[in-house]
């Protein structure tokens, strides 16, 4: 299988390649330095022996592995995103390879006091004896997804390498701006023509999952009334305190901070007032579409009632869905799944299936017509300054890439009987 060394220096020259995606931004990619990164992929496909590698205005980059046998195989495809989080700064990163790590804290940056510990993240210990690439603290990592691209590439190259291993058609597909929730939006789905893929783009090793949640953003505008505060009884309304008065009114303990599984949530993520305006700013996410759809009725019926208090729409709630659960898209066709699953058995990893408690391109691509599950890519901690992957991960990832692609090319028929 591909080497330790190799896959380190490709993911370390993938991660020190700033890729921060932009909200604000209306462009495609929504930051021109995402640029400097599809580029060097699509170089790079081209270098390893891909065909048909394309890069369109919008930096969706697509490439082909044909085919090295006589018989018909449904075409299989493999996609991650090249862009990292807003949330927390990708500029400047600096990993840090950890050997034979030890099961104790981490010193990322002795300077700021910076300290990875397995009494805080437990998972650590799961990867005693094996080899972490960590930030210094400053930055996030970029595993997510920078760790799945590396792996396409790699399983990609080891299957050119290796010729002797047959296979069907592979198209792999890298877009920008996943992290803002438009990785699909531009995806040409009747151009990547593969009857059905695997996002590289969970955490733990051993992840696979085809249910995620219903997704959608609120702005909640609250209008208040400025004047001189020594002259505001019976006419200054600070919208702030209506604010808070609308936070409060939301089930407490329906947060992120405070729920798991399939429990649903609304996040308020995103604050800015004054007296005279407060905007809120949410997420609201729940894998039931009954218990979605009633979050987003939730979240008017409190403007209302705090509008007809006033006696004036002093509240507008403003919502648009983003994305759905795929299960509903993946259970027609679960021999997919069936397949991942022992790919990963065949590679000595014990599936973990669940459901994801966000979203990724592969929700929004099932409903594209491209039914497409999610595969760990192995990294923890994303999105911010303690995120790290083991490569024993990376090197597992490689390999159930590898085996999917063996499977898909024998008879799949024993993954469909259940179907039938």
């Amino acid at each position: 299988m591909i080497e330790k060394i190799h896959l380190i220096e490709r993911f370390k020259k993938y991660v020190t390649i700033d890729t921060e995606s932009d909200p604000n931004s209306n462009t495609t990619p929504s930051t021109k330095k995402q640029w400097d990164l599809a580029n060097l992929l699509a170089e790079e496909l081209k270098q390893i022996g891909m065909e048909d590698v394309s890069i369109d205005e919008n930096a969706y980059i697509m490439a082909t592995l044909p085919s090295n046998v006589p018989h018909h195989v449904p075409v299989l495809g493999f996609v991650s995103h090249f862009d990292t989080s807003p949330d927390f700064t990708g500029a400047n990163v600096k990993p840090q390879i950890v050997e034979n790590y030890n099961g104790k804290e981490i010193v990322l940056n002795a300077e700021k006091n910076i300290v990875l510990s397995p009494d805080y993240f437990e998972d650590l210990l799961l990867y005693k004896g094996q080899t972490l690439i960590t930030t210094d603290g400053t930055t996030l990592l970029g595993a997510d997804d920078k760790a799945g691209i590396t792996e396409i590439v790699s399983a990609m190259e080891y299957l050119l390498n290796h010729p002797e291993i047959k296979h069907g058609k592979i198209r792999v597909g890298f877009t920008p701006d996943e992290e803002i929730g438009r990785g699909a939006h531009k995806f040409d789905v009747k151009k990547f023509g593969a009857d059905w893929a695997y996002t590289m783009d969970g955490s733990q090793v051993g992840e696979l999952e085809f249910e995620n949640f219903n997704a959608a953003g609120a702005v909640v505008t609250i209008q208040g009334k400025i004047v001189h505060p020594g002259y505001a009884k019976g006419k200054m309304v600070n919208s702030m305190y209506i604010a808070t008065d609308y936070i409060n009114s939301l089930p407490r303990l329906e947060t992120p901070e405070h729920t798991e599984g399939r429990e649903g949530f609304f996040h308020l993520h995103n604050i800015k007032g004054t007296v005279d305006e407060t905007k809120l700013e949410y997420i609201i996410r729940d894998h039931d579409k009954k218990h979605f759809e009633a979050r987003k009725e939730m979240m008017q019926k409190l403007a209302d009632e705090l509008n007809e208090q006033f006696e004036m729409e002093i509240i507008t709630v403003e919502i648009k869905d983003q994305y759905f659960n795929m299960r509903e898209k993946i259970e027609p066709v679960m021999h997919i799944v069936k397949i991942a699953k022992q790919a990963m058995e065949q590679a000595g990893i014990e599936p973990i299936i669940k459901p994801i408690r966000g979203g990724t391109d592969g929700s929004q691509l099932s409903f594209m017509g491209l039914p497409c599950p999610n595969i760990f890519a192995g990294g923890h901690n994303f999105h911010g300054r303690y995120e790290y992957v083991p490569v024993e991960s990376m090197q597992k990832a490689v390999e159930v890439i590898v085996n999917i692609a063996q499977l898909t090319a024998q008879d799949i028929s024993k993954f469909k009987m259940e179907e039938e």
